[in-house]
């Protein structure tokens, strides 16, 4: 029986209140979540400086052997510089950047020789274009004190912070939100899965997070995986039953949601196509999710629950 989807006269009453409560979190926690980021992304662009001399010996084979530090290096720039505008200053392969900024390798294709030609035209930009103003030391006799380095580290650091700004605090609600259905559930007897368990074998009154599922797709031999965020086996589950599934949602502003919102129906039907008309598949909501793209889950036949009243995962039959 549908738990949410099929009320819609309850909705604004809850999207106002889910607003609130994320709105609440956000005032409490972003604040720590993102300092704690900056603390990390702090120590890591001292460690790249460490690589290079401090920004004054930018070796081809640094950046080769160490390809996590080229965000560092472009934010390192004044001004500071995105992927494209890197690549087309440099004059190098697309794939080369985008390869080492993504996978923290070489391009499976490209030979260390390449590699090196290529990254030496990468480190005379940033060179060129570092950023006077933040690497005070830079072009004077005297090396940097202790002091310089670390205030220009975090500078660099806000600017990759500032970049990541959304997926920080989108990581840190959707943490928060399995810890509180974790609790819910162990509130109620039910217990971890144990690592490395299939989906399909779950036994009843067990629950894991972030579990991999096997879907096919059109046009493909091979299966993949998508992630399910909770996956949980109902303790009056029946041999053979289908575990529920629930995806973690949260979002501070209504625009990216509707934009966002084919996603769940996606994966919705792959796994129905994979497993049956059985699946449940459903959300699991706290911040902005406003009516119009409600309705489009529901259209869908994906129910959800709002964080604000957690209790409704019993409606499910949990």
């Amino acid at each position: 029986m549908p738990v949410n989807l099929d009320k819609p006269q309850h909705w604004k009453t809850d999207i106002s209140a889910s607003v609130d409560m994320y709105n609440a979190w956000f005032m409490r926690f972003a604040p720590e979540a993102f300092r704690r980021t900056r603390i990390q992304t702090t120590q890591d662009v001292e460690a790249a400086l460490a690589t290079t001399e401090n920004l004054t010996d930018i070796k081809p084979s640094t950046i080769r052997n160490s390809p996590a530090i080229l965000p560092t290096l472009r934010m390192s720039t004044c001004p500071p510089l995105a992927v494209d505008r890197l690549i087309g200053l440099a004059r190098v392969s697309p794939g080369l950047v985008k390869t080492m900024e993504q996978g923290k390798r070489l391009p499976p294709q490209m030979n260390v020789a390449q590699a090196d030609t290529e990254l030496a035209r990468v480190a005379d930009v940033i060179e060129r274009l570092a950023d006077p103003d933040i690497f005070v030391w830079i072009g004077r006799p005297a090396p940097a004190t202790t002091q310089e380095i670390h205030r220009a580290a975090i500078i660099v650091a806000d600017r990759l912070c500032g970049a990541v700004t959304n997926p920080i605090i989108r990581n840190a609600q959707e943490a928060r939100q399995l810890a509180a259905i974790k609790a819910w559930l162990e509130a109620r007897g039910y217990t971890p899965a144990p690592n490395g368990i299939r989906f399909n074998t779950m036994q009843p009154g067990t629950f894991s997070f972030r579990m991999n599922v096997p879907v096919t797709q059109s046009g493909r031999v091979q299966s993949i995986n998508i992630p399910i965020d909770a996956v949980i086996m109902p303790r009056t589950a029946a041999p053979g039953s289908l575990p529920i599934f629930f995806e973690a949602k949260s979002a501070g502003d209504f625009t990216n949601t509707n934009k966002r919102r084919k996603e769940e129906a996606v994966k919705m039907a792959q796994l129905r196509t994979t497993h049956g008309l059985g699946v449940q598949f459903n959300l699991f909501l706290c911040g902005y999710f406003d009516s119009g793209y409600l309705g489009y889950e529901a259209a869908e036949g994906i129910d959800w629950v709002w964080e604000h009243r957690i209790d409704d995962l019993a409606l499910f039959g949990l």
